[in-house]
């Protein structure tokens, strides 16, 4: 049951623009590096950054509540803090997120990109060591391509998998095979992981991720062809180590010695 990692993604703030990487070090115990550090509340969502806890996604500016939030096109540089986002209409703005002023910033530019769709003030916030993930113990998302290709041959139509902003995509895997891992062991790349649970879908994955557009009705396709709801899984780090596209995505009893050959890009 060997794959390979055909592709890495981080999503610095959450909601907004995925943003690829060439390699990444996973930490025993640890969230996906620098992902889903920021979130913009829509409204008073009662999150206290001195002290925080998990707070649902429906309070937060994001692509399942709000479609536009797509338009908006950014990249965060984690050296400097600083977002640099823009969108067809609008003036670009870099904002140093780890600064009041530039939090502000931020909010107010999406302020008018969104227009009425905000619900309330919108606020970016933040808190050291806390992430915002949909699932309060879902610390690195992997989804399995071929599942997602299998859902495209029942609908007819080619689904983009950045739909799902997952960290990891991994292909080499028989389609919904990883529904069953709970549990299990995994070797990505040299780090080593155990599987969590199957990730339950939103509405967030019909939205196009470029157009803004929600063009599908994924968790409805899900649950009409397979009886379920599930694209993807969580998983939890248990030893450290490096991950880069083409490395092998395994069970720890396979290969892991040497990494894969390099996969295809995403």
């Amino acid at each position: 049951m060997t794959g390979q990692v055909a592709a890495l993604y981080r999503h610095p703030v959450k909601g907004f623009t995925p943003e690829q990487l060439d390699r990444v070090r996973l930490g025993a115990g640890a969230p996906f590096p620098c992902d889903r550090l920021f979130a913009v509340e829509n409204g008073p969502s009662g999150f206290d950054p001195a002290a925080p806890v998990f707070i649902p996604k429906q309070k937060f500016a994001v692509l399942a509540a709000i479609p536009a939030v797509a338009r908006a096109h950014s990249r965060y540089d984690e050296d400097s803090g600083v977002l640099h986002v823009e969108a067809a209409g609008q003036p670009a703005l870099a904002a140093h997120l780890g600064e009041a002023a530039g939090r502000q910033a931020f909010a107010d530019w999406l302020t008018r990109l969104l227009d009425d769709e905000v619900r309330g003030p919108l606020r970016v916030v933040e808190a050291p060591g806390h992430r915002f993930m949909d699932h309060p113990r879902g610390d690195v998302s992997i989804v399995n391509l071929a599942s997602v290709r299998d859902l495209e041959q029942k609908l007819g139509r080619e689904i983009d998998p950045l739909r799902f902003r997952a960290n990891i995509y991994v292909d080499g895997w028989p389609a919904w095979a990883e529904n069953g891992w709970a549990g299990r062991d995994l070797m990505v790349g040299w780090a080593q992981a155990k599987v969590f649970k199957p990730i339950v879908r939103c509405a967030a994955p019909d939205v196009h991720p470029h157009t803004a557009e929600r063009d599908m009705e994924i968790t409805k396709a899900l649950y009409e062809h397979f009886g379920h709801m599930f694209c993807g899984v969580y998983v939890h780090v248990t030893r450290e180590g490096e991950v880069a596209p083409g490395d092998a995505c395994s069970q720890p009893q396979a290969e892991t010695t040497a990494a894969a050959p390099r996969a295809g890009a995403l």
